[in-house]
């Protein structure tokens, strides 16, 4: 069976996934697509507004056959991370092509920009730094230094984020010497940081903020989002009564914040350049998540980067826990969510040749990944009232995967 590799968070699955869902299954011409989906904190540093098992359902019910989870140590990370734990898990299920959108929609200057990219490695390095040493963001930094080395006026723009993104899991695809194969198709109507739904392919962050602020599933954001998607926001609800978002989570941090010492918060990942003291200094003004970020932000403590210190501070996720990460070549094991026949056939054909272990819940495997993994279930289901949260939170211990 061919494959196609889709790296994704649905967050929720919406009619632009199904869309770029159709659309590499078209231009690879694969049998299978397997999907390597975020589990319930996000790249940006924020909870998935539902859970890992709801969101890999709608994906099974519209067409995605293999839902696989990226580890939490890389899913809540930059670019270059991120994409670096799903080509591993990937190449691991021995997929034969990795299909992204793309403002860009062309595969080919991907694979130039590479070339220039290799070519010119050091003097990107070194004004990647300068930038850092100014005071630049990561993001902005990067920027800069992809406009050094003429990255964002050729034929390949890496200003636009999905092309940032799409370039990264090129660099890893070619880095780490898999035998995966880049393919990309053109985003479509919505930007990826588009605040309001504008047609039935809507970005991902509207859509979530018309179903929060108007605190229902209203016409607007129904008409974004397929039916298997409906019916798992009006299951998640029935269950748990909760959509999640930074809010619910506010007064635990800020309680963390408090009790915790200078020294301790200094272990937490994503605890740079003094970050704790700035914690010590606003958590007492605070009024709410939204506030507290407004409070902490400044051009070097960019939001995304502040939300992931938050994600690691919620799940108690140190520095040491995440050094490992930077040093490896292939992943310790793959987690299956859920699969449907064509899914379990793929599975079946290639298990014989897989060399790490196949793994459907926590307790099935030891591995230090896998105990984070389960801090970071504990504090997500946090959000729930404690006579709901059971039903929820034991689904990674004690159920089977969706079968679907």
């Amino acid at each position: 069976m061919k494959a196609c590799g889709l790296i994704v968070e649905y967050n929720p699955f919406h009619n632009g996934h199904v869309y770029h869902l159709e659309s590499s299954k078209k231009k690879t011409n694969a049998d299978c697509v397997v999907a390597v989906m975020s589990g319930n904190f996000l790249q940006r540093g924020e909870p998935a507004i539902l859970d890992k098992w709801h969101r890999a359902e709608a994906a099974l019910q519209t067409g995605v056959d293999l839902v696989v989870e990226l580890p939490y140590v890389f899913a809540v990370q930059h670019a270059d991370l991120f994409a670096k734990g799903a080509i591993l898990t990937l190449d691991a299920l021995q997929v034969d092509t990795v299909c992204f959108g793309s403002e860009q929609g062309d595969i080919t200057p991907f694979h130039n920009a590479y070339s220039h990219f290799k070519q010119n490695e050091g003097n990107f390095t070194y004004q990647l730094q300068i930038g850092l040493k100014e005071g630049l963001s990561f993001p902005e930094a990067s920027r800069r230094a992809y406009e050094q080395i003429n990255l964002t006026t050729n034929e390949l723009n890496l200003s636009q984020p999905n092309n940032i993104l799409g370039f990264s899991y090129v660099k890893s695809i070619f880095d780490l010497k898999t035998s995966l194969k880049p393919e990309t198709i053109q985003r479509t109507k919505s930007q990826y940081h588009d605040e309001e739904i504008e047609n039935q392919i809507a970005s991902a962050t509207s859509i979530r903020r018309e179903i929060i602020s108007s605190k229902n599933l209203s016409e607007k954001a129904k008409s974004a989002i397929p039916l298997s998607t409906y019916h798992a926001f009006l299951t998640y609800l029935e269950k748990t009564s909760v959509l999640h978002h930074w809010e619910h989570y506010f007064t635990l941090l800020q309680h963390t914040v408090w009790t915790l010492d200078l020294e301790t918060l200094r272990t937490i990942h994503g605890m740079e350049e003094g970050l704790e003291y700035r914690l010590k200094k606003t958590v007492n003004h605070a009024e709410s998540f939204q506030h507290w970020m407004e409070l902490l932000k400044t051009k070097r403590y960019t939001w995304t980067r502040l939300q992931r210190m938050f994600v690691h501070l919620l799940t108690m996720t140190t520095k040491l826990e995440m050094e490992s990460i930077h040093m490896l070549k292939s992943i310790p094991y793959i987690r299956i969510l859920g699969m449907n026949e064509k899914g379990r056939q793929y599975i079946n054909e290639r298990k014989k040749n897989l060399d790490i272990p196949l793994v459907s819940k926590l307790q099935q495997f030891d591995h230090p990944y896998l105990t984070i993994e389960e801090r970071a279930n504990h504090s997500y289901y946090l959000a729930v009232e404690a006579k709901k949260r059971a039903r929820v939170k034991n689904r990674d211990i004690e159920a089977p995967i969706i079968l679907n």
